[in-house]
């Protein structure tokens, strides 16, 4: 096979360098299955990985990108065969194993998910490990008992692309959708999605108690430090809260009051170790009941393969809104 492009990410001498290069398939991170990659997304961890602002790859170097869906065009595994459509999110990508920054991925059968019927390679990365994180926190939330008559979920980070898809996902199975995010002028953008109030995180009081008064029925966090503890003091009785994220902070200073005397639930989503039984289910949700309805507009902004890196400080000033997703193949190539 002739080289084709790839975004490879490097450390030299303690400092990141990343660009796009010619490679070829011998290069890439081993895996039973060449996937021919026609889509991509930008997340966060991307942004951070690429950049070097957060420590993202446990080697070097690796090709970017956590998620890619695409055609397969050879396999060793029985499973997967050549024209197959297939998607990956997250399994190590760009941490352990080359991403979906390339022309070309070779990646673990394990870690490949059949594209679900009535769902293409484009809508797969406009969901992505975005709407599969916000997938996963409502399948554990509701594995745990939340229900709508529980009260308001807020979801914060509301405007990134797992806070969209979390508010599209919940008010379409019914539940009343708060948005706690400082982005005023995107109201009516989230009101679309499915959000019915808001907070602005900016004049928000959190308290210093103990435990606060209880509004949230749940959440779903994008954010971690003081706003992950205020939403811990915050929830009401056997509520779930789903951590997702850490923008704000990794750290947690709470206390188990509101665990032992509410109930309340921490659930952690992991979106990289799971079984791949799990990892189906909750995609084939993805493609039934939790299947956003506004995927055309979370998608502010698609992308060649070619202009990666122009959106990346976007994430990094969090002017962002919504999901980018990545042409990784022209018209030509394919």
């Amino acid at each position: 096979m002739t080289k084709f492009k790839a975004f490879r990410i490097h450390r030299i001498e303690k400092e990141i360098k990343a660009g796009y290069e010619e490679i070829s398939i011998d290069d890439l991170t081993e895996g039973e299955v060449v996937v021919q990659v026609e889509w991509s997304g930008i997340n966060y961890k991307d942004v951070l990985a690429a950049t070097g602002k957060g420590a993202i790859l446990r080697q070097y170097p690796l090709n970017g990108g956590i998620d890619l869906s695409g055609t397969v065009s050879e396999s060793s595994a029985a499973e997967f065969k050549p024209g197959d459509k297939v998607l990956v999110c997250g399994c190590g990508l760009s941490e352990t194993a080359d991403g979906g920054y390339a022309q070309y991925a070779r990646v673990k059968a394990g870690c490949l998910v059949p594209l679900p019927d009535g769902m293409t390679t484009r809508e797969a990365m406009a969901i992505g490990t975005a709407g599969f994180t916000a997938a996963m926190a409502v399948v554990r939330m509701q594995e745990n008992r939340q229900t709508p008559d529980m009260g308001p979920i807020v979801v914060t980070g509301a405007t990134g692309g797992v806070g969209c898809l979390a508010i599209d996902m919940l008010a379409s199975n019914g539940y009343e959708v708060v948005a706690f995010t400082g982005k005023s002028d995107q109201h009516a953008f989230l009101k679309e999605l499915g959000a019915s109030d808001f907070v602005d995180r900016h004049t928000v009081e959190m308290g210093d108690k103990p435990l606060e008064r209880a509004v949230w029925g749940g959440a779903v966090d994008n954010a971690g430090g003081n706003t992950l503890a205020w939403l811990t003091r915050t929830t009401k009785p056997w509520g779930n809260i789903a951590s997702i994220g850490l923008v704000e902070d990794y750290r947690l200073s709470t206390t188990v009051m509101p665990f032992i005397l509410r109930g309340v639930s921490l659930l952690g989503i992991n979106s990289i170790e799971m079984s791949s039984d799990y990892r189906a289910l909750v995609w084939s949700r993805i493609a039934q009941d939790l299947k956003p309805r506004h995927l055309d507009s979370i998608v502010t902004r698609e992308i060649q393969f070619d202009r990666l890196t122009d959106t990346f400080q976007d994430y990094l000033s969090a002017s962002n809104t919504g999901r980018t997703i990545v042409r990784i193949q022209h018209d030509e190539d394919e």
